[in-house]
């Protein structure tokens, strides 16, 4: 990735008082609003998301790659955003480096901020980074139009100054955003291969937490000959037919016996690797408060997502099953193999932000991954007759539980 959030300057007329500005969708609707961010025209799908909170994560998240967010959320901006600081080698307050989003749209901007954390406004932020914002706009009736027509491209314009529409789907956004390096963090007894999608800093928080030493490497390296003891796929923007390199890697993952968990983009991309089909949802999901259910039970979790292509689990190998469902429109939530060690989320366990009902899910990833190093001779005294016991149901055994599992995966608080 390019970019930094320290590093671009600002002109003092950029700061001044808001100026007229439009959102206009492709139908031909325009929204009128008043400008708060960098005054620049930008073009992007225009998507939605519901949530109360959480714009540092969001305006942040890689996902959001090529998109011009609206927040139905009707004050924006009152804890005004937190400071940059690096920890185990990631920002602490963000999910990356750079602000990804296109464009911002929300309903009123709170011209004053008020927070212990807080290190400047969210409009100083956003022309700091050239991101263009508009407030004013009737967020219930663009939502509306959105859910009824669904997501489609949109451009944010400014008098004397006008772009052309622009669709991201069909860019490979995650060649934009995914690292293009390798990259190790932590030291951990747990060696975690994670191909970069466009992975929130999160999601590697949570790893580290869990005594790991994570090895991030680009969306298209191939992992296969590489030493380590579980393989994690990030979520990332965009549709997943363009990671067509990707795919085929975690095919041949899939031929051994090695614990795979996918997130978000990483379950569409295990779904296509197990033989299944993506499209895209009119509308995605995008907010805090997605009710799933885990396949086989009562039990139900709320959880943070920010998606908009789902797998089609009808499409999916016979060695495949659905895990979670998506109580309000029935779409597929989450994937496993029936006997290898192999699941996925299209929800974010590791939220930032949103709830962390299903943060277990990360401690289920571990045990598989004691599991696997137990049975299949990842420590030299491992016996050579466990091997057998490597094709259990892995991953129905932990998840399956009525409990959560135990912690016993986390590293204790400093």
């Amino acid at each position: 990735m390019t970019g930094s959030m320290t590093n671009l300057s600002f002109t003092p007329e950029q700061n001044a008082a808001p100026t007229e500005a439009s959102l206009v969708l492709k139908d031909g609707t325009r929204y009128n609003g008043y400008s708060f961010g960098f005054r620049k025209a930008v073009a992007g799908e225009v998507v939605f998301n519901t949530a109360m909170s959480g714009y540092p994560e969001s305006l942040t998240d890689p996902s959001y790659r090529g998109q011009i967010l609206v927040l139905t959320y009707p004050l924006i901006g009152n804890y005004g955003v937190p400071p940059m600081q690096m920890k185990d080698k990631l920002q602490e307050n963000f999910e990356s480096g750079i602000i990804h989003v296109s464009g911002l749209i929300i309903s009123e901007y709170s011209f004053e901020s008020s927070h212990w954390n807080a290190w400047t406004s969210l409009s100083q932020w956003l022309i700091r980074n050239r991101i263009p914002a508009l407030g004013g706009i009737d967020t219930r009736a663009l939502t509306i139009r959105l859910r009824e027509k669904g997501t489609m491209p949109g451009k944010i314009v400014f008098p004397g100054d006008q772009i052309d529409f622009a669709d991201p789907d069909r860019k490979n956004l995650v060649a934009e955003v995914s690292t293009k390096k390798v990259i190790t963090y932590g030291g951990g007894k747990h060696k975690i291969v994670l191909v970069d999608c466009g992975v929130k800093n999160n999601i590697i928080r949570k790893l580290l937490e869990r005594d790991t030493t994570v090895i991030r490497v680009p969306w298209n390296h191939d992992f296969n000959g590489m030493e380590y003891d579980g393989l994690f796929i990030s979520n990332g923007p965009g549709d997943p037919v363009h990671c067509k390199p990707v795919v085929k890697n975690i095919s041949k993952a899939f031929e051994g016996e090695r614990p795979v968990f996918g997130i978000c983009l990483g379950n569409q991309l295990m779904g296509l690797a197990a033989g299944g089909e993506t499209y895209k949802l009119r509308y995605g999901h995008r907010s805090h408060n997605q009710p799933v259910l885990l396949k086989g039970t009562n039990r139900c979790f709320v959880t943070s997502q920010n998606h908009g292509f789902a797998t089609r689990t009808e499409t999916l190998g016979s060695d495949w099953e659905e895990l979670f469902l998506n109580i309000n429109d029935n779409t597929n939530e989450g994937i496993r193999h029936k006997t290898k060690p192999f699941f996925s989320t299209q929800f974010h366990p590791e939220a930032a932000s949103g709830p962390t009902d299903t943060d277990f899910l990360f401690d289920e990833f571990l045990r598989m991954v004691e599991e696997y190093r137990k049975n299949a001779g990842r420590q030299k005294q491992s016996r050579t007759s466990d091997s057998g016991k490597r094709k259990g149901s892995a991953s129905r055994q932990g998840i399956d539980r009525t409990k959560e599992p135990s912690q016993k995966y986390r590293k204790p608080k400093k």
